[in-house]
């Protein structure tokens, strides 16, 4: 199981990459690993700005449905459309082609409230 130690993460199991004041987000390796095969990716909230926590989309698995939260403010510029035919990205490649949605940071000073490599390792265990 990975953790890469150039991006931030949360409890709720979200990677993010911050370049400037853009975020790319998607869910982590230990999340797409617990959640199985995924089939499908919801992310209706393009264009529209959202407050940390809220839901931003949905990933769907064989057996559950998953909402997905904001790790941090902003608005929502670009959803990963190929998801849309091969959401199965998030499984086999999470951190890279499996990323969902790219966000401009409304309020930078959130990103100090999420968690680096090693405190995410301490919640999954690893």
């Amino acid at each position: 199981m990975s953790v890469p130690s150039n991006l931030k993460y949360t409890k709720d199991h979200e990677w993010v990459l911050i370049e400037g004041d853009i975020a790319t987000i998607g869910i982590t390796d230990f999340a797409q690993g617990e959640l199985g095969d995924i089939v499908y990716v919801e992310v209706e909230t393009v264009d529209e700005t959202l407050d940390r926590e809220e839901v931003f989309g949905t990933v769907e698995a064989v057996k559950t449905v998953s909402d997905l939260f904001l790790p941090l403010s902003g608005e929502i510029i670009e959803f990963n459309e190929s998801l849309e035919s091969e959401p199965e990205k998030v499984n086999s490649d999470p951190y890279g082609d499996g990323w969902m949605i790219k966000l401009r940071i409304s309020n930078t000073e959130e990103i100090e409230d999420l968690l680096d490599d090693a405190a995410y390792k301490e919640i999954i265990g690893a």
